[in-house]
């Protein structure tokens, strides 16, 4: 439990009760999983990206379009655009909430990460909906 004492009219907690009144201990538990889901989802991601584009390296724009219109390689494409973005955002978020102490600076940073991740991140779905629908 938490103790408090008072001194010179002032409410002093203890390190418990300091820790406490913090916030919950929960908090970055969401973001910390959510990192390691995101990282685990990237490695085979990444590898089937790596290897369709070692495969299709002075392929020309209809050939990688070809590639591109299948089925499973539009599908793992978004897969891997979404996630690339989301685990970069997680990490930048972490980064700023770390060592970012002015509140209103940390604030504007955060806002910013987001519309900045999802801008990106629709820009860069659009892209692969649009080679791979052929418009």
């Amino acid at each position: 439990m938490a103790t408090t004492t008072e001194k010179f009219g002032t409410v002093v907690k203890s390190g418990v009760g300091h820790v406490m009144a913090r916030g919950s201990i929960r908090e970055g538990s969401r973001t910390w999983l959510l990192e390691r889901m995101t990282s685990a989802a990237l490695v085979p991601l990444s590898l089937w990206f790596l290897i369709g584009a070692v495969s299709l390296s002075g392929a020309s724009y209809e050939e990688v379009r070809a590639w591109l219109t299948g089925p499973f390689n539009t599908t793992a494409m978004l897969l891997f655009v979404i996630t690339l973005f989301w685990h970069a955002k997680l990490g930048a978020q972490v980064i700023i909430e770390d060592y970012v102490h002015h509140e209103g600076v940390k604030v504007v940073s955060l806002i910013a990460l987001n519309f900045a991740a999802i801008a990106l991140g629709l820009a860069c779905v659009v892209a692969v909906l649009k080679v791979s629908l052929g418009s």
